[in-house]
């Protein structure tokens, strides 16, 4: 049974409850990019998940900047003949992007109720700080601490 928990934040709550497709193959990624290159103007947050969560929104020639780096990245990194590490609320209009670390991706592919978190976010709602807004509950700690009392 599940304990009453707080609402989550409306920045956690679309990124632990909204729906997102994967870009699952290399070409599906670059014709994403594209898309989403014609779409940037200075609405756009940029947040490195593990850092603070930014408080103001990214210029367009940083966040395309970002999508070239990011992407090379990925390239580099995940060795694998198939993307399946960057997820979108939209393929087409995107608002909302995971974008997994490829050294850090634990079962980001399949489901799990605690997935690792991704490496980077890009959003237009202003993000909250994942690892707090998302932190489980301290049942398990309670738990083990009254095996010793």
């Amino acid at each position: 049974m599940k304990a009453d928990l707080p609402p989550l934040d409306p920045y956690a709550k679309h990124f632990k409850e909204g729906r997102f497709e994967s870009l699952m193959r290399w070409e599906q990624l670059d014709e994403f990019w594209n898309t989403l290159r014609a779409q940037i103007d200075d609405s756009w947050y940029i947040y490195a998940v593990g850092e603070s969560a930014p408080s103001s929104t990214s210029g367009k020639q940083h966040v395309l900047n970002f999508i070239t780096e990011i992407d090379a990245l990925l390239r580099r990194e995940h060795e694998e003949d198939y993307c399946g590490i960057v997820y979108a609320d939209s393929h087409q209009k995107p608002e909302f992007i995971k974008i997994f670390d490829p050294n850090n991706l634990g079962v980001s592919c399949g489901f799990s109720e605690n997935p690792p978190l991704p490496g980077w976010v890009m959003s237009k709602m202003k993000p909250v700080n994942l690892q707090d807004a998302l932190q489980p509950a301290n049942n398990r700690r309670r738990w083990w601490q009254k095996i010793f009392d």
